[in-house]
């Protein structure tokens, strides 16, 4: 009886084990950025345990051109050894290899939407963004416009609900997590207000609830050492031209 107790046991014992390895979820990523948060919030909101590697992009560790030899870029998602990269595609496979408190719709034409407004948001509100703040002061005009205006679009698929996601947060939230928290301080280092609650007071409304939430808010990361990065930044640029 002793020898059978002891043999279950070790047998628990190595399921355990089993079991650990098996949820080994690490995020090799950086402090400030946006990418790396979007995956660190998805992980948050399915409550996966995962140890987050931080990377010097200025010197990328071999550990991170070992896992993403192609684009040489964070973040990347390392579950069970295996390497999962690009953002968007990393929380897909958060959410079907953890389908509880899922980020995306259950419906087929509601996932395909969610999908359409996270690449909208990449290729149209937060490129655009990036490039008002690198460009040559006479180039701003028309970029601005443009980014405006998908603003526009972006306020008028919100309409009344609290999220993109409808009462809690879902994948375009989390993709327009730069929205949400870094384009304010992309703002206040160029001097230039883009999003104001005159212009755009559902969006705004928006804002405030997503940095707010319980999940967001303790991942954000510190709001003056990341100003102070965008100021030097921007002013480094400003006397490049």
């Amino acid at each position: 009886l002793r020898l059978h107790t002891a043999i279950l046991d070790l047998q628990i014992d190595q399921q355990t084990h089993l079991s650990e390895m098996a949820e080994q979820v690490k995020v090799l990523g950086s402090w400030g950025s946006p990418f790396s948060k979007r995956v660190e919030l998805a992980l948050k909101l399915k409550g996966v345990d995962y140890e987050c590697i931080e990377q010097d992009l200025a010197n990328k560790s071999q550990l991170l051109l070992d896992y993403n030899p192609v684009h040489k870029k964070i973040p990347v998602l390392i579950h069970n050894g295996k390497p999962i990269v690009e953002s968007l595609v990393i929380l897909e496979y958060i959410d079907e290899t953890w389908p509880h408190n899922s980020i995306f719709p259950h419906d087929p034409y509601e996932k395909a939407m969610a999908r359409f407004w996270a690449k909208f948001i990449d290729e149209k509100c937060n490129e655009g963004v990036w490039k008002i703040m690198w460009c040559k002061e006479e180039e701003r005009g028309e970029l601005v416009e443009d980014v405006l205006q998908h603003f526009g679009t972006l306020e008028g698929q919100l309409k009344d609900k609290k999220f993109f996601g409808g009462e809690e947060i879902g994948m375009v939230d989390i993709a327009a997590n730069f929205i949400g928290y870094w384009l304010g301080l992309v703002q206040e280092a160029i001097g230039m207000e883009l999003v104001t609650r005159d212009k755009f007071p559902v969006l705004c409304k928006w804002m405030d609830e997503f940095v707010g939430h319980s999940v967001v808010k303790p991942i954000l990361p510190p709001r003056d050492e990341l100003l102070a990065i965008f100021k030097a930044r921007f002013n480094a640029a400003a006397w490049e031209y």
